[in-house]
């Protein structure tokens, strides 16, 4: 619906280029740029235009527009492309032509839903068909058709599990009466009073113990009433005939010898992993108490061998089994905003101070050279004037000029001759910077999948870790050889690459209008530390389960960080005065905020309406 919304204002916006003549076009970049000339071109679009061509354009133009007031767009839609196609660039036919166009697809999109949503499925798909022949391009439009084309298509009759032929499993025909008894005696008299209430014989195996029995039931079928008696007196039974029934001891071995047992052979249904054949396997076991039963030799073939009417139970759940899955859209939204901000004010005032003896100090900064050489030298050049007091004056000059100088910075001097002194003073700087930077991301996906099976998603990069690498250990005149001629080719490294970004995966199961999903989420990144040459990598994992409506938006998972340095550089002293620390002493603050979020929509896209009638499994 919004992206139906989204393609009537795109007609809209077209509307308004029909309006402007032929003449703006040139001057308005909004208004749609007439069709170029290529005369002479094989397959081009020729300008040059008969006189009746442009007089039938302008016809069929105005037909149009009267049709289009009747709102008869389908035929307006004609008249206006034939004009647009023999005046080509003439932009105010194109304009009306991709308006009528974009209000037609849309009219066709609205009346798609409301008949998808009415379950009228084949004029559905119809209307989205319609759509998509005047706009080819409209993915919404594709959609909308696959959808209702998928669920339009004539449903396959469903082939129930065929068994094996054979020649039929005898069953008890007994009467159908309900019986009460109140017995006291041994085994054999028992079963003889049961089968006669009924109309049936017995007989016995000589494995039954004959033993003293209580027997007291009201209001019976034969079936319970058989099963009954066996729990008392440990026997089990199996017909001989409709009317006749043995009797033997409850033992493996009796089972084994005396149950009547058919083959089946079923097809499995669909599946696409041999986890979930097992599955298979496994429900009809534990369900029905199968001890023999396996995947045949051929494909997709599930023999079981069972008493018969055990075999039309799991002939049933098999047939229910096999229907497709429900399908699910899972809407992924990763919001991410990281905020770093940098500030640095203050003043940095000289706090470090050294003393130099003049002479040595000068002496080591001129890498040597003797003082008096070098005032003679100055004397000798006029560098220093010796009936003035610039003497002193000049030769600091002459030494402050020479690199790595000690005189390179501030100096205060004091004393004379041996004793003359330096003290030279740190540099004066005041600070007033301020450095911030803003980072959003988002990340928006959308994945489909089936009922029970995972919806994979990964955003972020994968950061190469070298584990190993390979050099020769010793030297010998092979090595020397192959690395004196720069021949020797080094083995490629062991590397390994881990997974930064998010790791998210979710397995839905639809219900009744909910979707309920397993999470697991998992948030890597570098930490900017490493431990012998191997980064570090931060590791935010989070696993549980949630239930959402279909259309429900929920936070999954969500994170904040935030990290504040706050240094001081200056004087000890000053740097504790309140306000006079903001002032005299440098200080610089860092901030650093990371959030990130998580929200998913689920939308059920596909659910299966099919019945499951109850399955009975007959005492016989």
């Amino acid at each position: 619906m919004r992206r139906s919304a989204l393609i009537l204002a795109l007609g809209f916006a077209a509307a308004a280029f029909a309006a402007p003549p032929a003449s703006a076009a040139a001057d308005d970049p909004s208004v749609p740029a007439p069709v170029l000339c290529s005369n002479g071109v094989p397959g081009g679009v020729s300008c040059v235009l008969s006189k009746k061509d442009r007089q039938t354009a302008r016809n069929a133009f105005e037909r149009g527009l009267k049709l289009q007031s009747h709102r008869r767009l389908a035929d307006a839609f004609v008249q206006f492309d034939e004009a647009a196609r023999l005046v080509p660039q003439d932009p105010q036919y194109l304009s009306a032509r991709e308006f009528l166009k974009s209000q037609l697809v849309h009219d066709h999109i609205e009346n798609g839903n409301a008949l998808l949503a009415s379950n009228s499925r084949i004029a559905a798909a119809a209307e989205f068909r319609a759509a998509l022949d005047l706009d080819p391009d409209n993915d919404f439009a594709r959609e909308q058709f696959d959808e209702a084309a998928r669920i339009a298509a004539p449903q396959m009759p469903i082939v129930h599990p065929s068994t094996l032929d054979d020649a039929g499993e005898i069953q008890v025909e007994p009467k159908p009466d309900l019986a009460t008894f109140h017995f006291h005696g041994d085994t054999h008299e028992l079963f003889q009073v049961l089968a006669t209430a009924y109309g049936v014989t017995a007989q016995f195996d000589d494995s039954v113990q004959n033993r003293e029995v209580s027997f007291n039931v009201e209001n019976v079928p034969f079936f319970t009433a058989l099963r009954l008696a066996g729990e008392v007196t440990k026997t089990m039974w199996t017909p001989l005939a409709a009317h006749q029934i043995l009797l033997a001891n409850d033992s493996p071995d009796n089972h084994r010898n005396f149950d009547r047992l058919s083959l089946g052979t079923f097809t499995m249904p669909a599946h696409t992993s041999l986890q979930e054949q097992t599955e298979f396997v496994n429900i009809l076991r534990s369900m029905f108490d199968l001890k023999f039963i396996q995947p045949g030799q051929a494909a997709n073939v599930l023999e079981i061998r069972a008493p018969h009417h055990t075999l039309e139970a799991c002939g049933q759940l098999l047939a229910q089994l096999d229907s497709e899955r429900p399908q699910v859209v899972l809407e992924v939204r990763v919001f991410e905003i990281s905020h770093q901000i940098t500030r640095n004010i203050g003043l940095h005032i000289p706090d470090t101070f050294n003393l130099y003896n003049i002479p040595a100090g000068a002496l080591a900064a001129l890498g040597g050279t003797n003082i008096q050489n070098l005032i003679n030298q100055l004397i000798s050049s006029g560098g220093i004037n010796q009936a003035g007091s610039s003497s002193l004056s000049g030769l600091l000059a002459q030494l402050e000029g020479q690199q790595n100088s000690i005189f390179s910075q501030p100096l205060a001097t004091f004393g004379g001759g041996l004793t003359f002194m330096g003290l030279s003073l740190d540099q004066f700087a005041a600070a007033l910077s301020v450095n911030e930077s803003w980072a959003r991301a988002l990340e928006s996906v959308s994945l489909r999948t089936a009922q029970g099976s995972d919806a994979v998603l990964k955003v972020g990069e994968r950061y190469p870790i070298m584990n190993a690498s390979y050099a020769p250990i010793y030297n010998s005149s092979a090595i020397s050889q192959v690395l004196g001629n720069q021949s020797y080719v080094p083995p490629f490294p062991s590397i390994s690459y881990e997974d930064l970004g998010l790791n998210f995966k979710a397995k839905p199961v639809v219900h009744i209008g909910t979707v309920s999903m397993d999470l697991d989420l998992e948030v890597r990144s570098l930490t900017g530390q490493s431990n012998n040459g191997i980064p570090v990598v931060s590791n935010r994992e989070f696993k549980g389960s949630i239930n959402l409506m279909d259309g429900e938006s929920a936070v999954v998972a969500g994170a904040v960080s935030r990290n504040d340095t706050l240094s001081m550089t200056g004087i000890p002293g000053l740097g504790f005065l309140p306000l006079l620390n903001q002032a005299m002493v440098n200080n610089t603050k860092e901030e650093d905020d990371d959030e990130l979020m998580i929200v998913m929509t689920p939308h059920i896209v596909s659910v299966i309406g099919h019945t499951a009638p109850a399955i009975w499994l007959s005492e016989r």
